[in-house]
């Protein structure tokens, strides 16, 4: 889909690695000019250096008020029609009742209060110019079972409900808000989850990814590049808005 950002500005949280890296990758070669936004400058720039087109890194901690604020004022003479609210934590492997007070906050401090806090940054100058983007990274497992991951699924959820009330506040005004639901991404995080799995109930790393990556219609997690693929074809979609793009592999709850 190049050329299909062409004058556009997109800042995507949680920019330096991962998913957000590719999510970058993909907006720039569309013809975006990529602000690659998170909290660790020298990944954010070489990040940003590995871009189709030249970018922008941008340093924040989503969680922190004081810190998007200041985001907002670096960037006040970028016009940002995109913003991609990627940044997010897996948060604990473990029952409800092992995790900690201070373990749930962390998750949704980021999952969630992050996404509101870069919405509520970027917002008035997208109502102001009559037009945007936004696309936050929701999950399946917002919406369908996870056993042991209750504060990941719960915030999840949140960030669905997040998206389907403001598109409807903010539509009005011309500005789109959508979600993108990924089902499990290969790569570390999901590396990180079924060594887990394995310890806890005592089998190999490969039965715990056979058992996991079952669930799906395709028997596997999708790639990287395929989210970034759909989130680029979200934004040449300009009558999407309120809507959950699921992208799982057919991943189903069992």
């Amino acid at each position: 889909m190049s050329g299909a950002l062409n004058g556009r500005t997109a800042l995507v949280t949680g920019g330096g690695n991962g998913l957000g890296r590719a999510m970058c990758h993909a907006l720039s070669a569309a013809g975006a000019r990529v602000i690659a936004a998170g909290r660790t400058r020298s990944a954010l720039e070489a990040c940003v250096a590995g871009l189709p087109t030249p970018g922008r890194a941008a340093v924040v901690d989503v969680a922190d008020a004081a810190s998007v604020s200041a985001l907002a004022s670096d960037l006040a003479d970028e016009d940002v029609s995109v913003l991609v609210n990627n940044a997010g934590v897996p948060g604990p492997v473990a029952a409800l009742t092992d995790i900690e007070p201070a373990e749930w906050d962390d998750v949704f401090a980021v999952n969630v209060r992050g996404s509101y806090l870069m919405c509520r940054a970027v917002l008035p100058a997208m109502i102001a110019r009559g037009g945007g983007d936004i696309v936050n990274v929701a999950s399946v497992s917002g919406k369908r079972p996870l056993a042991r991951r209750t504060p990941y699924c719960a915030s999840k959820m949140a960030v669905l409900g997040l998206t389907t009330t403001l598109a409807a506040e903010v539509g009005p005004l011309g500005v789109n808000v959508n979600s993108l639901s990924p089902g499990p991404v290969a790569g570390p995080r999901m590396e990180r989850n079924f060594r887990l799995e394995a310890e806890r109930t005592g089998a190999s790393y490969a039965e715990a990814e056979a058992a996991f990556v079952s669930r799906s219609a395709l028997g596997r997690m999708v790639t990287e590049t395929e989210v970034a693929t759909a989130l680029v074809a979200m934004l040449a979609m300009p009558g999407l808005c309120a809507a959950d793009i699921d992208l799982s592999a057919g991943m189903v709850a069992r």
